[in-house]
Order: C-alpha cells, then sequence, then structure tokens
C-alpha cells in the first residue's frame, strides 16, 4: 500500500511516531522537521506528548527535549487537571475505539489490577487521547505506528481495529502500518522482516473481520475466523 494513501500530515505523524519508538535520534529529528513542516507544531506537540503511554517516560523526555531544540516554546494548549472530566471522557473515547469489545477490555484490565482499569480510562483516554489537538482517528494511526515498531502484535490488533473504528478508511491503515514498518525497519530496530509478516497478518485478520472476509478472503457473514 503506498503511502499517498494518507494525507500528508498524517503520514507524517505517522512516520514520527514510529521513529519515536524506534530511538535513532538522527532519524527521529528527521521525523520532527518532516511533521512540523506538514502537520504543524501543536499536532507534533501531540503526537510526541501521547508517545509516553507506550515508549515511557525516557523515550518521550528523549524526543520532546529534541524537540524543544527545535521549537523552545509550547505549542500545544495545556489543561488543567480535572478527574472526573478526564474519566467521562476517557470512556467515551475507550468505548469508541473498543466498540463492541469495550465492556470485555474493561472486565480484563479491572481483573489485571483495578487501579489499571482506573488508570487507563482516566488517565490514558480521558487526560491524554481525548485531548484536543489532534483528532482522534490520527492518534490511532499514531499509536498504531508506535506499536508496530514496538513489535507489540496484541496491542497492535487492538488499535488496528480502533483506527476502524474512528473512521479512518482501512487504505489509510495499511498506508500508516507500511510506513511505521518501513521506519522500523530503516532504523534497525524491533521489526525484523518475520515481525513484519506477522504484523501485516495481524492487520488482515483486522480488515477482513471488518469487510466480513476470513483471512483467507473468503466472505465470512458472520465476522469471525
Amino acid at each position: 500500500m503506498r503511502a499517498s494513501a494518507l494525507a500528508a500530515d498524517r503520514a507524517a505523524l505517522v512516520a514520527l511516531s514510529a521513529a519515536i519508538a524506534g530511538g535513532d535520534r538522527g532519524r527521529l529529528a528527521a521525523r520532527l522537521d518532516e511533521a512540523e513542516q506538514a502537520a504543524g507544531p501543536a499536532a507534533v506537540e501531540e503526537a510526541v506528548l501521547q508517545s509516553y503511554l507506550f515508549v515511557g517516560f525516557p523515550a518521550a523526555l528523549n524526543a520532546l527535549g529534541l524537540w524543544r531544540e527545535r521549537r523552545p516554546e509550547v505549542a500545544a494548549e495545556s489543561e488543567p487537571p480535572e478527574l472526573e472530566r478526564w474519566r467521562t471522557r476517557g470512556e467515551a473515547v475507550c468505548a469508541t475505539v473498543y466498540s463492541t469489545a469495550y465492556d470485555a477490555l474493561r472486565a480484563n484490565v479491572e481483573r489485571l489490577h483495578p487501579d489499571l482499569e482506573m488508570w487507563m480510562l482516566t488517565e490514558g483516554y480521558g487526560k491524554v487521547l481525548g485531548r484536543p489537538g489532534l483528532d482522534l482517528g490520527t492518534r490511532e494511526l499514531c499509536i498504531a505506528a508506535l506499536l508496530a515498531a514496538l513489535d507489540a502484535p496484541r496491542q497492535l490488533h487492538s488499535h488496528l481495529r480502533g483506527c476502524l473504528n474512528a473512521g479512518v478508511p482501512a487504505e489509510q491503515v495499511s498506508a500508516a502500518l507500511e510506513i511505521a514498518l518501513a521506519e522500523a525497519e530503516a532504523a534497525a530496530v524491533r521489526v525484523a522482516a518475520d515481525r513484519a509478516v506477522r504484523h501485516r497478518e495481524v492487520w488482515a485478520r483486522v480488515r477482513g473481520r471488518h469487510e466480513g472476509k476470513d483471512s483467507k478472503g473468503r466472505e465470512n457473514p458472520g465476522g469471525e475466523e
């Protein structure tokens, strides 16, 4: 799938997100510059800020530090802490991303630890992913790019579905995945050729179910493999 299926701003933010996960300073600097030109400084900051949920504070701080060398002033708008509003917003955003799997997700995470379920909704989806500055579809594409570069297929599966649930056309999801895999491969990080194959297989299953087909392209009215 050609990257041209994506608008230039989305494509640049996807490549930036994969570069954050890759950790190569030179490539990250180039992707920051390209994303600023294509999407603007506020969008760049949102993409970098949300990355801490997936790559952790060290990598996000490194990316922000490199960004501040280019843009010393803060471009993205800050929000005052409002836990109840974040919780409500987080529930709505998470429900959009996970759709029919939303209740099962919350139950599964709560079984792991009740606090984690609260943090997921209030901090992850409410405080961070529900922020203004980027539309949810673009955020999900960037998340999918991070997860592909991090070689996290289970979470990648969920957020590829999240892209579709947020209204991103399948062709754009395919293009974003290919950008992320190419970026990771060029940076010589976690995604080797066999892992790239597995990630494409994950996307084929997600897309097949979305379009009512099984993994071999056969009609599948029930939506199951």
